[in-house]
């Protein structure tokens, strides 16, 4: 593919409205789509695309140096073996990373996830000193790191530094293996202005922040970081760990006498600015009113399913109308396609009837869960990436028409072919963002180098 056209004909392609044929997208410069044209009878020397195009999809929810550590815990340590024996072990292989075996598992992470679909990514980032909690000259020195690495691959990226202060409800005092995550709010503060200064904002870069849970950031110090957040930039978004665990859940009502989700709800002026992160354990209630505040319910049902967290109520939240959207997480497994088909499959199993998130209006499953995570994920970055329209970046997938699960399949079984079926290859046969086509019949120009990094990084990490 040629990396300076500003144009491509599409025979099909998904926009928000539904499948449209001969479409004609137009970007600029600065990766923006400034045309979307359906019926379109361009020249012959017009660019064509070798498939079906989609919009790529946004990935709100990573902790990019978890992908070092996927399969490492996959044994009986434990008779109750759960989400918090997973976290020591997470702990001690956080405590092993330096700047550059950071950026070089991140690097290889998003390259992986262009591959797989993901044009963007919103970065849960959490660790910010040295081994000890020490403070590097630099405070952006690894969110620094993260930036490289989306540069390297290419994918958008929303960064969101994450104010880590206690270990537990009522304000304990953090772990020392906690040490490379814990800051103060002011020094927070002042790495979001460090990095607004250092790495201007862009349709491809934006910042936000991140409370790590309601047991690590005191509700004086949620408030103190949400108003200077908005003050500086009133549509930055905010992303927060909420319900994952049950343990979570009653640890919360002990102290605040509310579950996480409600205490929220009824405490922060929650909007759509905020997207909350594994909203598993709700009551019907906090369901239905996530729902109408317009947040987005960052899902990542791999991970979810990996640490045994439990099952997010679906079925009921989307009838309500919530918004919500898809991550990788803990990097398990980086394919979107694996995320959305898990999101469906356990309101299957949990319910035991078929096509459980589809609607009256949208009865092709697929269809409703793509769309709906492209819109939902676009919210949670805070970018234009809300799929094939004007104004918004030029992030699009090619899908191989040849693949077997694509092959003679008519517009309204595409998506179905895409995201249920999982036989050879990747039907991802070329990647786009910001207009820029960055995965090329399936290979990226920096993967080999990636890996070997990548290879070194690990070889010291599990040494």
């Amino acid at each position: 593919m040629n990396h300076t056209i500003q144009c491509l004909l599409a025979e099909r392609a998904l926009l928000p409205q539904g499948w449209r044929h001969n479409v004609l997208l137009q970007w600029d410069t600065s990766g923006l789509l400034t045309g979307v044209t359906p019926d379109s009878k361009p020249g012959s020397v017009t660019p064509r695309a070798d498939g079906p195009v989609i919009p790529g999809m946004p990935n709100l929810h990573s902790h990019a140096f978890q992908r070092a550590m996927a399969g490492l815990t996959e044994y009986l340590g434990n008779p109750q073996d759960s989400f918090w024996s997973w976290r020591e072990l997470m702990y001690r292989f956080a405590a092993q990373l330096t700047p550059e075996t950071l950026q070089a598992v991140a690097t290889q992470l998003y390259i992986e996830m262009a591959k797989a679909g993901y044009t963007s990514v919103c970065e849960f980032h959490y660790i910010h000193h040295a081994a000890q909690g020490q403070y590097y000259a630099n405070p952006a020195e690894l969110s620094g790191r993260l930036i490289a690495a989306a540069q390297t691959a290419g994918i958008g990226l929303t960064l969101l530094p994450v104010l880590y202060q206690h270990s537990g409800f009522g304000g304990r005092a953090p772990l020392p293996e906690q040490a490379r995550f814990i800051s103060s709010t002011d020094w927070m503060l002042n790495l979001l202005a460090h990095l607004r200064r250092d790495h201007p904002q862009h349709a491809g870069l934006r910042f936000g922040v991140a409370p790590h849970s309601l047991r690590a950031v005191a509700p004086a110090t949620l408030d103190i970081v949400r108003q200077q957040l908005h003050a500086a930039d009133p549509s930055a978004p905010i992303h927060i760990h909420i319900a994952e665990q049950q343990q979570e859940v009653s640890d919360c009502l002990a102290q605040t006498g509310a579950r996480p989700v409600r205490w929220l709800l009824d405490n922060q002026p929650v909007d759509e600015r905020w997207c909350l992160v594994h909203a598993t354990h709700m009551q019907a209630g906090e369901t239905l009113d996530l729902a109408r505040s317009g947040a987005i319910a960052g899902i990542c049902p791999t991970t979810e399913a990996n640490l045994g967290d439990g099952i997010f109520d679906g079925v009921n939240y989307l009838a309500a109308g919530g918004r919500w959207g898809i991550g990788s997480d803990s990097h398990i497994s980086v394919c979107a396609r694996e995320e959305l088909r898990l999101f469906e499959y356990s309101q299957r199993l949990r319910d035991q009837r078929r096509n459980a998130l589809a609607s009256a209006t949208t009865p092709a499953v697929a269809d409703r869960l793509y769309l709906d995570a492209v819109a939902g994920g676009a919210q949670a970055s805070a970018r234009p990436i809300a799929g094939l329209a004007l104004g918004q970046r030029a992030d699009f997938l090619v899908l191989d028409a040849q693949h077997p699960n694509l092959l003679q399949r008519q517009d309204d079984q595409l998506l179905a072919g895409l995201v249920f079926c999982q036989h050879g290859e990747t039907p991802i046969r070329d990647v786009y963002a910001g207009g820029k086509c960055i995965i090329a019949d399936r290979q990226h120009a920096a993967q080999d180098t990636a890996l070997a990094d990548y290879g070194k990084a690990l070889k010291q990490l599990l040494a």
